[in-house]
């Protein structure tokens, strides 16, 4: 039954807090209440426009689970009639798992291909899925190399890493670019995603729109070699606790575990580091790629601009424009609006987060509230 009743509440926004107990959405009604992710950050006080009551379930990229903790807790603080549960189980299960049914919208750090939107109208009924972006950020190249606490890489001795070209920290490639450094006689352990993810999506069309990378772009990892992980945190992990280890993850990652970040040498006149701001000038060069109420976004990889951190991803909320379940669409429309709000984007800086330009966001909300 869908419900009418909107209430305004006044929610106060929580910093630093683990994210605990049953937060479990589901768009078929189900009665499972298990596991919500933790997380934290700050946001001041927000007006939340509270509509329906209920479960719904989300699930996908684990790039944007930080900032989903967070948009969580604050909603639910707000909303008590409303249980959310986001499982960050990577963008490739999330839109599978859309694409079934099984969930009211999904996270994905790439905007939908063409046949996936064609099978979305089999779930939307009477239209199709689109891409909200959401949030922004950097991905950052993370290492561990003892005795190293600034090291520069290009995008063409990236792709010779991450493709088993280069095997030493010691390389004459990486000691050209840190002439200053003593680099030592390493063996690189390079980490890559073993889960379909959006971020190594992102992260291999950099790759080959700026260095050379010998294999198409893709959410599967296909370059040769390397070991791999499970998740963002699983690589950022295995970079924190082995010795000669370098990975891409959200900067979000490093800050929270202390890893040191490459900069890269993009043309500019110094090499840039991995921060929200320089990720948030390369992030205002994207154009539309979509059509229609779809905000897909076309991200510029190869930019020389001054301060212009390229390694960024745009991450997305999926959910159909049409067809919408009834028990979960007030729910859905309401979180969605919330989450595009200057609240919910400025609750997020502090934790790594590039929160959308403004034109965009407001198309965001505009877009959330036509949701049927």
């Amino acid at each position: 039954m869908k419900l009418q009743r909107k209430n305004r509440v006044r929610a106060l926004a929580v910093g630093a807090l683990a994210v605990t107990g049953a937060l479990a959405l589901s768009a078929c009604g189900s009665d499972d209440t298990s596991g919500s992710s933790g997380g934290g950050g700050s946001a001041k006080a927000a007006d939340i426009k509270c509509e329906g009551k209920g479960k719904l379930l989300a699930s996908g990229s684990s790039a944007q689970k930080n900032a989903m903790d967070v948009w969580v807790q604050n909603y639910s603080g707000a909303c008590k009639g409303t249980e959310i549960n986001y499982q960050p189980t990577g963008s490739g299960a999330g839109v599978t798992t859309f694409l079934q049914g099984q969930t009211a919208f999904a996270g994905s750090d790439s905007a939908l291909k063409p046949e996936e939107i064609a099978k979305s109208k089999k779930v939307c009924k009477g239209g199709q899925a689109i891409d909200l972006p959401m949030v922004g950020g950097p991905i950052a190249i993370g290492y561990n190399v003892p005795g190293v606490d600034n090291l520069v890489l290009d995008a063409p001795t990236l792709s010779k890493i991450f493709n088993s070209e280069i095997t030493k920290w010691n390389d004459k490639a990486i000691q050209k670019l840190n002439p200053d450094a003593k680099l030592p006689d390493l063996k690189i352990q390079a980490f890559h995603r073993s889960d379909d993810s959006g971020t190594t999506d992102n992260f291999t069309k950099y790759l080959k729109a700026a260095g050379g990378w010998k294999h198409e772009p893709a959410k599967k990892w296909e370059g040769e070699g390397g070991q791999a992980a499970s998740g963002s945190a699983g690589v950022s992990s295995q970079v924190k606790q082995t010795s000669g280890a370098i990975s891409y993850f959200e900067l979000s990652y490093a800050t929270s575990t202390k890893i040191p970040t490459v900069k890269l040498n993009t043309g500019a006149k110094a090499p840039v580091e991995a921060t929200v701001d320089n990720a948030s000038k390369a992030i205002s060069e994207a154009k539309p790629a979509g059509q229609g109420n779809d905000l897909a976004l076309k991200l510029n990889y190869t930019t020389k601009a001054e301060g212009a951190y390229p390694i960024t991803l745009v991450t997305y909320e999926i959910a159909c424009d049409k067809g919408n379940k009834a028990d979960t669409l007030p729910a859905t429309k309401s979180f969605l609006t919330y989450v595009a709000s200057q609240d919910g984007q400025n609750a997020l800086k502090a934790l790594g987060y590039a929160p959308l330009p403004t034109e965009i966001a407001d198309k965001v909300r505009k877009t959330a509230a036509t949701l049927s």
